[in-house]
């Protein structure tokens, strides 16, 4: 393994290309995850999180680019990579006909678990997944929630140190995605967990790190904390009272407009005699809209940075060109 030495993440991926004809599905992703993350990777449908999961499990390989999954290459190590991972793809696709003990003694032997190896990790999983109950039960007439409970066993049956998770809550009922949801938590407390996800609540949820796709691109890559921190400062809201001097709120708003920093000058709701204004800006101007305002007389009653949601800042990272 020919790269630079120094702490081996448990996944890494570096300038990962991935073309379909003249359609380049991911454009040049470098990022890595380490031991004891839950890490998200949104994106909006068609970002290219599908395509970076399928190269990091094998199933794909990248057009350009390398990746590592516990310091295997996927491409030249791929027998021992996909030791070291549970992967769950999405919609949890099973064998209908057999039944839940049925399957996890299949996928058990099929990872090369001896009998009595076997007997443990059954316990082991089923009691983790709730699926106790279920073990002789078809899968064809599970619920969605246990199907994908389901696919959550086989995934950790082998007792992997990463799982990588496509989708795991995509048509669940409330009640099941909150199941699921606990279920990620606690796995992801013994072992490291990728899961992808156009659900913005689901990386606030679950997760304690997000990576952004758009169009192929990676555009965020953070804690939520710290992505939606990032845009701290970016709106203000600005009330101004009755004063000695009133000027026309189009005056007012040209006037913010003229600000070093300021893009876009809103007008609110006046409510109370109170001129409201939500000043969009590259960075935090609160101290310049102080400035502003005790320099043209104003009374100032509110001066507010307000944080973005993720929601705000998703659709900012990912709208269109």
């Amino acid at each position: 393994m020919d790269r630079p030495g120094g702490a081996v993440p448990v996944v890494e991926v570096q300038q990962v290309h991935r073309r379909y004809g003249a359609t380049e599905a991911l454009a040049g992703v470098s990022c890595s995850v380490a031991s004891g993350q839950i890490v998200g990777l949104l994106g909006p449908n068609g970002a290219g999180k599908t395509t970076l999961m399928k190269i990091l499990t094998g199933l794909l390989a990248p057009t350009r680019g390398r990746a590592w999954i516990n310091g295997h290459d996927v491409l030249t190590e791929p027998l021992q990579a996909r030791r070291q991972l549970g992967w769950l793809p999405e919609g949890a696709p099973l064998y209908e006909e057999m039944t839940v003990i049925g399957l996890l003694r299949f996928v058990a032997r099929a990872r090369g678990l001896r009998t009595a190896e076997t007997a443990l990790a059954l316990d082991r999983v089923a009691s983790a997944t709730g699926l106790i109950p279920r073990l002789h039960q078809r899968i064809g007439t599970l619920s969605r929630g246990f199907r994908q409970r389901v696919g959550l066993a086989q995934a950790l049956i082998h007792a992997p140190p990463i799982l990588i998770l496509d989708e795991p809550t995509t048509g669940l009922d409330p009640n099941q995605v909150i199941e699921i949801r606990e279920l990620v938590r606690a796995v992801g407390e013994t072992r490291t967990v990728l899961l992808s996800t156009h659900v913005l609540s689901e990386v606030q949820a679950v997760c304690d790190r997000v990576l952004i796709l758009h169009q192929g691109r990676l555009v965020a890559d953070d804690t939520t904390e710290r992505i939606t921190d990032a845009a701290r400062g970016t709106v203000c809201t600005l009330g101004l009272g009755p004063g000695k001097v009133h000027a026309p709120r189009e005056r007012i708003i040209s006037q913010l407009g003229g600000i070093e920093g300021v893009g876009a000058v809103h007008p609110l709701a006046q409510h109370d005699g109170v001129h409201r204004f939500e000043v969009h800006a590259d960075r935090d101007v609160r101290a310049e809209l102080f400035r502003w305002a005790v320099a043209h007389g104003h009374v100032l009653v509110e001066l507010t940075s307000v944080k973005q949601t993720l929601e705000e800042v998703f659709h900012r990272l990912t709208e269109a060109a």
